[in-house]
């Protein structure tokens, strides 16, 4: 099961598009937004549009998984602290993963595809570069730029951690107080285990994601390939969560920190390591939510994006026949 090609575009099975259109107008089709967007902006947009799906729908999940992250608590004790915040404080904290999710998935899609169309035109013809490197490049060169969007993660983090509930209010007022009294490289607290984890996981993401859906049954049909599509996205995300989750671990604790000494990942890593009894098991605390949570919702996210996708497309395509 070689990989060959990371174009998500190769893995896709051709499905008809005239029945997406039936009985509805030109967006339902696609045609109108489709022929807007153009076929660069389209994936921007369908990976925003998937990201803000899943935050929806697994945010709660999200909270739980955080609060055993931090303080190395079982699923229940995590659960009956947000009781005790009340159901008020359940979505406390959307915003800041709302705007940051939206916003780096459309980055990681949109400027997968641009790396990667940029970089192919740069490689000579005949050079002997295999395609898969240069896409493998293209990964990580947009997880690398989904960095930019830490300060999010981090106002985030803040607002999720009950021991900061009294100082912090919201979104807008986390940021304002970060910024006035520490400056802006306070927001970007955890940057490095971010990066870390961005790169390597865009890789093997945007490498495997073909490959994976080529095992499974082949569908002709739209819920056919809906369904193939979740289960190659939830089965990559719950495999990279468990991979990085160490790093998520390392990146929360930073981040719940305001003020103070930055302190390398290894140091922040062995202090948990040290707090946590030396035990594999309890720095994994949480791991079996997080798979749980990405599996759910990475299959949200590929299978929204894909559908997105073969609408969109299925409108320009129509636009270039009419031409």
């Amino acid at each position: 099961m070689a990989v060959t090609s990371m174009d998500p575009e190769s893995a896709r099975t051709s499905q008809p598009q005239g029945s997406l259109g039936k009985g509805g107008g030109s967006l339902l089709s696609g045609r109108g937004l489709g022929s807007a967007l153009g076929p660069r902006g389209k994936h921007y947009v369908c990976g925003s549009i998937a990201a803000f799906t899943n935050i929806v729908v697994t945010f709660p999940i999200q909270k739980v998984l955080f609060r055993q992250q931090l303080h190395g608590v079982r699923a229940r004790e995590a659960v009956r602290q947000l009781q005790r915040d009340g159901v008020r404080k359940l979505y406390r904290g959307l915003l800041p993963p709302l705007l940051q999710k939206t916003t780096t998935v459309a980055i990681m899609f949109g400027l997968y595809e641009d790396f990667s169309r940029v970089l192919l035109d740069q490689v000579p013809t005949g050079s002997g570069i295999p395609e898969l490197v240069t896409r493998s490049s293209a990964a990580a060169l947009a997880g690398t730029a989904e960095a930019v969007l830490t300060p999010f993660e981090r106002v985030q983090t803040l607002l999720q951690d009950h021991r900061h509930h009294g100082r912090f209010h919201n979104t807008a007022h986390t940021f304002r107080t970060l910024l006035s009294e520490y400056g802006v490289k306070e927001c970007y607290r955890g940057l490095v285990p971010v990066l870390i984890r961005n790169g390597p996981s865009n890789v093997l993401f945007f490498g495997l994601r073909g490959p994976i859906k080529e095992q499974l049954p082949e569908s002709s049909s739209r819920a056919g390939n809906l369904v193939n599509d979740f289960v190659c996205g939830g089965v990559l995300g719950a495999a990279l969560g468990i991979m990085f989750y160490p790093l998520n671990v390392v990146k929360s604790r930073a981040q719940s920190q305001v003020g103070g000494a930055f302190r390398p990942c290894g140091e922040v890593l062995m202090t948990v390591w040290r707090e946590r009894g030396g035990s594999v098991a309890m720095l994994f605390r949480g791991a079996h939510l997080n798979y749980h949570r990405s599996l759910l919702s990475w299959g949200i996210i590929n299978a929204t994006y894909e559908l997105l996708l073969s609408v969109l497309k299925g409108g320009i395509e129509s636009e270039r026949d009419k031409k």
